[in-house]
């Protein structure tokens, strides 16, 4: 009987479980949480500070979900070694567990830079975690004035998620515009402007260079005073355990289309992974919560012995900020780079495909994403703009732009 090791208690670890359990039923499988919390929604985190969720609706999966597939989890504990040549994990509490096939899904941690006294200030947060949300919530008053570093997802989801609770909210960015990660110049001047109008102030291009206490001096020479301050500047794939025995890793730990990392018996999956974006041709780490779905599952299916390989990650954001939705995905290639662009835009709405080579590969869309699924599948299965109406389907994703054939194979019916 195999004895499965999972370290991490996130998507990736319970899409893991899943792809186990649909190829072996009978092998042990240990999951080891660092939270003492089920597995959970972590972008809910927002709009469980705003009342609009609650912790049982946050669940990923029933509470039944580790009963029902014969799981031990150790809450509370930390993977401190891996040992590939005894096949052995050490916990932060001293004690062993051996295992026959182990998947890493150790996430990220938030990156804390090196600020000038920082140490000065007496309470800082993060926000990534449940534990992360509870300490905020906690913490701030209607009339907290709270500093948030990093314009970032995380800094604007904190953002929207505590802003009817504190008495104001600005946030710095170095960068000269917001989520730079995701969105050019004109489509993150409409989400700005948005924010703007919910009372949130920003700081852009301009950083914190020192903190002296609840003041921090800015690199313009501004000096901001706050009650609450929140680093929200990245995160750092957890790579530690594989780097330490050797196995190949560079911002991420480096996985194949099976999830297998270069170290035998040792599966990789989630946030902590670095595998082929298909829309830039070059590994990169892909942070998304499908993502780490299918390769968390793809993972698990492959220590039980079966096969799957997943080869269409592609990087992509859902998200929506006091009303406004906007939606991202693939890689954006400007004309100058050898791409074209179609744009639509009006007051409050932005559309731009990116196309190169004869195939999307990227889109921005702000205001209006309905649909916007089937853009998503045009650049997951790399389809051929030829072999669509692609006039069509750029003012309207609609599957009316597919041949007869095609829909038949995409929703079923004789082909």
């Amino acid at each position: 009987m195999k004895q499965y090791v999972i370290i991490g208690n996130g998507v990736a670890a319970a899409a893991c479980i899943e792809g186990i359990r649909s190829t072996d039923l009978d092998g042990e499988i240990t999951v080891v949480s660092s939270e003492n919390h089920p597995v959970y929604c972590r972008p809910l985190i927002s709009y469980y500070l705003e009342g609009k969720t609650d912790r049982n609706r946050m669940l990923y999966r029933k509470e039944s979900f580790y009963s029902d597939n014969s799981c031990n989890v150790l809450y509370g504990k930390t993977a401190q070694k891996v040992d590939d040549v005894n096949k052995t994990v050490l916990l932060d509490d001293e004690s062993l567990l051996s295992y026959t096939e182990l998947c890493i899904a150790a996430g990220s941690a938030p990156f804390v830079p090196p600020i000038s006294g920082l140490e000065t200030v007496s309470d800082y947060y993060s926000f990534m975690t449940l534990d992360d949300a509870e300490a905020l919530k906690e913490n701030i008053t209607a009339d907290s004035k709270v500093l948030i570093v990093g314009a970032g997802l995380i800094g604007l989801k904190c953002a929207e998620g505590i802003h009817e609770s504190v008495g104001s909210i600005t946030i710095c960015d170095l960068s000269d515009r917001i989520l730079s990660s995701i969105l050019d110049d004109e489509s993150a001047a409409l989400v700005q402007t948005h924010l703007e109008n919910n009372k949130i102030r920003f700081m852009l291009s301009d950083t914190v260079e020192q903190f002296d206490g609840k003041t921090a001096i800015m690199k313009s020479g501004e000096k901001i005073s706050f009650d609450i301050l929140v680093l929200a500047i990245g995160v750092r794939p957890n790579i530690g355990l594989v780097r330490n025995i050797n196995g190949k890793t560079n911002k991420g730990i480096i996985v194949d289309a099976r999830m297998q990392t270069s170290i035998a018996s040792i599966y990789a999956a989630g946030d902590c992974t670095e595998g082929m974006d298909i829309t830039l041709g070059n590994n990169r780490v892909l942070a998304i919560l499908p993502n780490a779905y299918y390769q968390g599952f793809c993972a698990g299916v492959n220590m039980a012995g079966g096969t799957s390989n997943f080869t269409k990650a592609i990087p992509m954001n859902s998200i929506g900020f006091f009303g406004l939705h906007l939606m991202t995905a693939g890689t954006k290639y400007e004309s100058g780079q050898g791409g074209t662009v179609f744009e639509e835009r009006s007051e409050d709405h932005i559309k731009k495909i990116f196309c190169r080579d004869g195939i999307m590969t990227g889109f921005i869309l702000v205001g209006n994403t309905d649909r916007a699924g089937i853009y998503t599948s045009m650049i997951r299965e790399q389809t051929p703009i030829d072999t669509v109406n692609f006039e069509l389907l750029k003012k309207s994703p609609t599957s009316t732009a597919y041949s007869q054939y095609i829909r038949r194979k995409m929703f079923g019916g004789v082909v």
